[in-house]
């Protein structure tokens, strides 16, 4: 299977405040900081990752929390829902965190056989909490207010909506190896079938749709996961044939990355695994401390001033 796309990489979103992100994931989520970096084309912006204990692929939310941005608008052409992975019998615990941290549920209901919950962060990027029918045997990253038993295990699925879902099927399906799993509605649901888990993407047709607005409360881009830099270069061919244009491979510092714009707007990104958060501090030491690509270190002291103090 190594040679295949493994479903789901990272996703990353857009915040307006980074102390404000910064607390809603960890403190509210619970999910752990696994690196506070900068953007690359930006270095006054911090580049936060958040996941797991080693930041797995397939549990990592990233954000560009571009100060004083201003609220966005998800639409067509645009990644609309991130599903996280949560025990079975956790939603009560997840009502209550909450209604307790005035966190907005927008829906309680049932997707394809699944029980799930909506709500939005404090941007407006929304979510869905889905207990999947597959028991997911990842470990979750707990903290002290959020044990096992309702800790979020990672990506289960994303959402893209789009005016036309065929074009977009047919990158999912004879590039990236997906399949059609099942359609409820104007909801197309496809699968990775290489993994178990953060294996599915849902395509919503709305023809009708409005274009969507790309700042805070919306994602930027959605990034799939492969092995290692030859299957990633196996794929850039492949897209290549099919006339899509794809940028040269990129060193991220975490991973190394390949990007194109999908026939219906939506920015793919294809990440390898290597070489993994660890490459520059100890896994104990994951998120504590401002991490700099190498061009940016010796301007450390002048990015330092200008990027947001968190507390």
């Amino acid at each position: 299977m190594s040679d295949k796309i493994l479903g789901l990489h990272h996703i990353t979103a857009i915040a307006d405040n980074a102390q404000r992100n910064h607390d809603f994931y960890t403190n509210i989520l619970g999910l752990r900081m696994v690196k506070k970096t900068v953007n690359f084309d930006d270095p006054g912006t911090y580049h936060f990752y958040y996941g797991n204990e080693e930041g797995t692929p397939g549990t990592i939310l990233t954000f560009f929390p571009w100060e004083g941005i201003g609220k966005g608008r998800t639409g067509v052409g645009m990644a609309t829902e991130i599903g996280y992975s949560v025990p079975k019998n956790s939603f009560d615990f997840w009502l209550d965190r909450f209604k307790r941290y005035n966190v907005v549920v927008t829906q309680q209901a049932e997707r394809f056989g699944e029980n799930f919950i909506t709500f939005s962060d404090p941007d407006g990027l929304n979510f869905s909490l889905i207990a999947p029918q597959n028991a997911d045997d990842r470990k979750a990253w707990t903290t002290n207010e959020i044990n096992e038993s309702a800790a979020t295990k990672g990506f289960h699925s994303v959402t893209l909506t789009l005016k036309k879902i065929d074009e977009t099927a047919k990158v999912l399906t004879d590039i990236f190896g997906y399949r059609l799993l099942s359609q409820q509605n104007n909801r197309y649901r496809f699968i990775c079938d290489a993994v178990s888990s953060a294996s599915i993407v849902d395509l919503l047709e709305e023809p009708d749709g409005k274009t969507g607005l790309n700042t805070a409360g919306t994602n930027h881009h959605v990034a799939f996961r492969v092995a290692n830099e030859d299957v990633q270069m196996a794929f850039h061919e492949k897209i290549m044939s099919k006339g899509l244009q794809i940028t040269p491979k990129i060193n991220r510092d975490y991973f190394y990355s390949l990007y194109f714009r999908e026939p219906g707007g939506v920015l793919f990104e294809i990440a390898t695994d290597n070489p993994g958060f660890t490459v520059d501090e100890p896994l104990a030491e994951l998120g504590s401390n401002l991490k700099l690509p190498k061009q940016y270190e010796p301007a450390r002291e002048e990015i330092e001033k200008v990027l947001p103090v968190l507390k």
